[in-house]
């Protein structure tokens, strides 16, 4: 059989395709797309186009972490200029914290004591009317068994009476014998008090002894001398046995306080038991009773206290009471805070300032390596943001640095002093980063000069 459909015959060779020297490369891989094709041929769209290459921007090849490496290699490259330039925010920052802990420290010292001294004392007296001459009369008189009444409310720690004996023309000597060569001195006043007074108002012994309850309910001639009395009287010791002569009557001094912490006038006056004065001077009624309270029982007493001693009418009585802390104390405390306070802010303004001119001067010096980064492609924002975050980085290392110098200076003083140390720990960290801050405003300045450099004066100026 012949085949239908012969196979046609290959045409010849086209001449002069593969003469002499000539050696056909041959294809051993898969087709590339486009090769062989210049690449201003290569359009998008066409099966042979390849992806064209884009230009990188330099914004996209300098990152955050590269600004940061910049700006701490340069910083460590000049530790002595670092440490010149971190003196002023240490100490600035230091001094912030040392004032704002000693403020702190220092209010809470004077709150302590006023609310130990005027917070802690309740007085009650008789309530006075006038009379028609123009002169004053008790209303009201106080029980001689006040200090046991008064003990039983809550809150009452201690409790004393407390009477001025009316001796107007009472001779007060140290000898037995008046002699009239000597010139007169001014006689001392005379109190009687219960033997609680002493622990009541705080008071200290510079010798000697208080008189106790035994010898008020028998009525002993005993006295204590006020510091200043004594002084007074030439009576400096007890061992000898000192007696002190009240219109010729004898009264053997017992002891010496030396100091009180409220009712001051005592340390001017002779100090009897209030048996001893009603059996010597008739004393009629106490004149008032002290007491000291807790912080903060004030307002409660100072509606019990006058239930308690005159159920029948506590008109009659005057509670004095303090509404609970002190408000001289706050008034003193925030005086305190805002001296400190302003006294920080102005050392710490000084520190601003020095890492401004640091940082200003580094701008200048480094005119040269400015120029150098413009010309390769850096950008303004670039060389801008380093300058920034040297600031920052230096601004937060002196911030640490003089924050924790501030916390221990506030506890050495603390310590040597004897007080409590009072340091907030947000001040600390807040003064950590306000260096920071510190940092970033200071070299804000700079950084803007900096990027506003030409590549080509800096390239001509810098060296």
């Amino acid at each position: 059989m012949t085949d239908e459909h012969p196979v046609p015959p290959r045409p010849p060779r086209r001449p002069g395709r593969a003469g002499p020297g000539r050696v056909r490369a041959r294809r051993t891989g898969p087709p590339t797309a486009g090769a062989g094709r210049p690449a201003w041929l290569r359009r998008p769209g066409r099966p042979d186009a390849a992806p064209i290459a884009r230009p990188v921007d330099p914004a996209d090849r300098f990152r955050l972490t590269d600004l940061l490496g910049e700006a701490t290699a340069d910083i460590g490259a000049r530790p002595g200029r670092l440490v010149t330039t971190m003196v002023g925010t240490v100490l600035g920052i230091a001094a912030l914290i040392a004032t704002i802990g000693l403020a702190q420290t220092a209010a809470g010292q004077i709150a302590r004591q006023f609310d130990a001294n005027a917070a802690t004392q309740l007085v009650v007296t008789p309530t006075t009317a006038s009379t028609g001459g123009g002169g004053t009369v008790a209303a009201g008189m106080l029980p001689w068994d006040a200090v046991p009444r008064l003990e039983r409310l809550a809150g009452v720690e201690s409790a004393a009476l407390l009477a001025e004996v009316p001796l107007p023309d009472a001779v007060i000597t140290a000898v037995p014998v008046n002699d009239p060569s000597q010139p007169p001195t001014a006689a001392p006043p005379v109190y009687a008090a219960s033997a609680e007074l002493l622990d009541t108002v705080g008071g200290q012994l510079a010798t000697g002894r208080f008189f106790d309850a035994g010898h008020d309910s028998r009525a002993d001639r005993v006295a204590v001398l006020g510091a200043r009395a004594a002084e007074r009287l030439g009576i400096q010791r007890v061992d000898t046995q000192p007696s002190v002569f009240v219109d010729g009557i004898a009264y053997a001094v017992v002891g010496v306080v030396e100091s009180v912490d409220v009712r001051a006038e005592l340390l001017n006056a002779l100090l009897v038991p209030t048996g001893t004065a009603r059996a010597d001077f008739d004393l009629p009624a106490p004149g008032d009773a002290q007491a000291r309270i807790a912080v903060g029982a004030g307002p409660q007493l100072r509606a019990q206290a006058a239930l308690s001693l005159a159920p029948d009418d506590p008109e009659s009585l005057q509670v004095r009471a303090p509404d609970g802390r002190s408000d001289l104390g706050r008034e003193v405390q925030a005086d305190v805070n805002g001296v400190f306070v302003v006294l920080g802010v102005i050392v710490l303004l000084a520190g601003g300032v020095g890492i401004a001119n640091v940082t200003m001067l580094s701008v200048m010096e480094r005119v040269g390596e400015i120029g150098l980064r413009r010309a390769v492609g850096a950008t303004g924002r670039q060389i801008a943001g380093q300058f920034v975050a040297e600031s920052v980085v230096i601004g937060l290392l002196g911030g640490l640095i003089g924050a924790a110098l501030g916390v221990f200076s506030v506890v050495g003083i603390s310590v040597a002093r004897d007080w409590t140390p009072v340091v907030d720990p947000w001040v600390a960290l807040g003064g950590a980063l306000l260096g920071s801050v510190l940092g970033l405003l200071a070299g804000g300045l700079p950084a803007r000069r900096a990027a506003r450099i030409e590549p080509v004066d800096a390239l001509r100026g810098g060296t």
